[in-house]
């Protein structure tokens, strides 16, 4: 039976991605294959110019996604403008520097950026073909201590807990493995949840489904060619939702790190 990762992201802000028109950045309620790929290689140290490791890193990726606290969207505006010595931020422990004279400064950047503020995503996810490098287990102890610091979707999206809290689990495929992780609610009670016939939102390739659940099949842009640098491949995903008593027993309090 093969193994997974259960990966828990919780954090202020969100950022799920999207297709991007101009300066517009929307944000899905779900992570991408893309942005997973990107997290992973990130907590694995490799720089953005091994290309050919994050291609072959996505193109291995099996997941899937549950939402288990929906969180409500927040609609960044921003305005900024730069000038030749201002520095940024990067994970890489470097600042990072811009073009052009001290005195030098580029026109306003005007741009909105759309998050999830106060979202809880469960991911399980896989490797397909296991045994290539990096293994699953490689990633599990990255995840655990990764060599930069890891961020949700965007830089500003530092994650409020753990990225990975627990083993790696057995399951028949991504559903059942997301069946099995406990259902990360611990300020509703699981009673109370089931008396409102509450249900929680998944999103799973169609080979990673099972059972006669009602679904609704989407194309969903969630993958980049890293080679080229862009965005330019589909996937298709089944969306549904089932009711929190096919879930494991929710998370108290207590269990959250």
């Amino acid at each position: 039976m093969p193994q997974h990762l259960i990966l828990r992201l919780e954090a202020p802000l969100m950022a799920f991605g999207g297709t991007m028109i101009d300066a517009n950045g929307p944000t899905l309620d779900l992570p991408i294959r893309s942005m997973v790929t990107g997290l992973i290689a990130n907590a694995l140290g490799w720089q953005r110019g091994e290309r050919d490791r994050h291609q072959r890193l996505q193109d291995r990726l099996v997941m899937g996604a549950r939402l288990d606290r929906t969180g409500t969207a927040l609609r960044d505006f921003q305005t900024v403008q730069l000038g030749g010595n201002d520095k940024a931020w990067t994970t890489r422990g470097l600042p990072e520097g811009r073009a052009g004279g001290a005195n030098t400064y580029k026109s306003p950047h005007i741009r909105q950026r759309h998050y999830r503020a106060d979202a809880f995503v469960t991911v399980a996810l896989r490797l397909d073909p296991p045994e290539e490098d990096p293994t699953l287990a490689t990633i599990e102890a990255a995840l655990r201590a990764p060599a930069r610091p890891l961020f949700i979707g965007r830089k500003p999206c530092l994650p409020s807990r753990p990225v990975l809290a627990e083993p790696a689990l057995e399951a028949d495929n991504i559903l059942v493995a997301l069946k099995l992780a406990p259902l990360a609610r611990p300020d509703i009670p699981r009673a109370q949840l089931e008396d409102r016939q509450q249900k929680v939102r998944f999103a799973i390739p169609p080979s990673e489904c099972s059972g006669d659940m009602q679904r609704q099949s989407k194309m969903l842009a969630d993958v980049r060619d890293w080679v080229a640098g862009v965005h330019a491949g589909e996937s298709r995903i089944e969306h549904f939702a089932l009711p929190t008593e096919e879930i494991a027993v929710s998370m108290s309090a207590e269990d959250l790190p």
